[in-house]
């Protein structure tokens, strides 16, 4: 993987206060609605997932972040923000912009180690035969359903526990595969742990392209807020299919079921999850590439995250 170009850009007072104002009225079409259900002491299964499972603030989507090689002009150094004027940035001759050099050797080593693991993950060839049964082996013969304060099973426990008994389950993402009931852990092919996501995690996982959020949100500010969201993005409609695709009736939400447990809905979880693995793979290419600019291309791969 080459990286990206690095050229760099300066954008004048104008050009990013209007950057700003359109990256928070983007990102408020998810976080208001998330703070009004979070405030009233409700919440969406589907759309409220990311803010619990991945512990970001919702003000990190709102404000945006110039990605390392972009500077901002200013005039009166009172006026800019003042996420602007902490350790992470210079100013010098009426611009600011991100100082690689306030990055610690621990950082950096974070930053290494999130795009190795990036790396691997993209070299590895894609699962489109999963069809998303990880839900279901949640809740196989279990005793206490994850999700049950939430919503109820679509279909009776015998059923849910014959489908997950006649399909091959191929699970390889750690965090999917730590949430199976004790009695799906041995029907899973692989035993996925932190130590081995190098080796397991692969591009058509639903969740390993979920993760991107995740993994941008810990590589701010140095990719800066734009690509972010991006992975937001996927990250919810990934979080989509992940739950329309489980055994659990969201129609109180307006949720549709991609019924797995047939043909028919198998080809069209997997359609959905080839078309959103091509773009999980446009944007992890954009991670490893911003990442690479910042800690180079001589990345070790392995081992828990530093």
């Amino acid at each position: 993987m080459d990286l990206i170009d690095t050229r760099k850009r300066t954008l004048e007072w104008e050009e990013w206060q209007a950057i700003c104002d359109s990256h928070l009225a983007e990102a408020q079409i998810f976080t208001d609605r998330a703070r009004f259900r979070r405030d009233r002491g409700e919440e969406h299964p589907v759309k409220d997932f990311l803010f619990r499972y991945y512990p970001y603030p919702i003000a990190l989507l709102e404000l945006w972040q110039p990605a390392l090689g972009i500077s901002l002009r200013f005039d009166d150094i009172s006026a800019l923000p003042a996420r602007f004027l902490g350790k992470r940035y210079r100013t010098a001759g009426g611009v600011c912009e991100l100082d690689p050099g306030s990055a610690s050797e621990k950082e950096l080593q974070r930053l290494s180690w999130i795009r190795s693991l990036l790396v691997a993950t993209q070299s590895h060839a894609p699962n489109f035969a999963c069809h998303g049964l990880h839900e279901w082996a949640m809740v196989y013969r279990a005793e206490e359903i994850r999700h049950s304060s939430i919503a109820p099973l679509r279909l009776p426990q015998g059923e849910i526990d014959a489908l997950v008994e006649s399909r091959t389950i191929a699970c390889t993402h750690h965090d999917a595969f730590r949430f199976f009931s004790k009695q799906a852990l041995s029907l899973n092919r692989f035993q996925p742990t932190l130590d081995t996501r190098h080796e397991n995690e692969q591009p058509g996982c639903v969740h390993a392209n979920m993760d991107l959020y995740k993994w941008a949100a810990k590589s701010m500010p140095w990719i800066g807020s734009d690509l972010l969201l991006e992975t937001f993005r996927l990250a919810l409609r990934l979080r989509d299919l992940d739950m329309r695709a489980s055994p659990y009736d969201l129609s109180a939400w307006g949720v549709v079921p991609v019924k797995i447990e047939t043909g028919e809905g198998r080809r069209e979880y997997e359609t959905e999850q080839r078309r959103l693995a091509e773009e999980a793979r446009v944007l992890r290419n954009k991670l490893i590439g911003s990442l690479g600019c910042i800690v180079g291309k001589g990345c070790p791969g392995g081992g828990t995250e530093p």
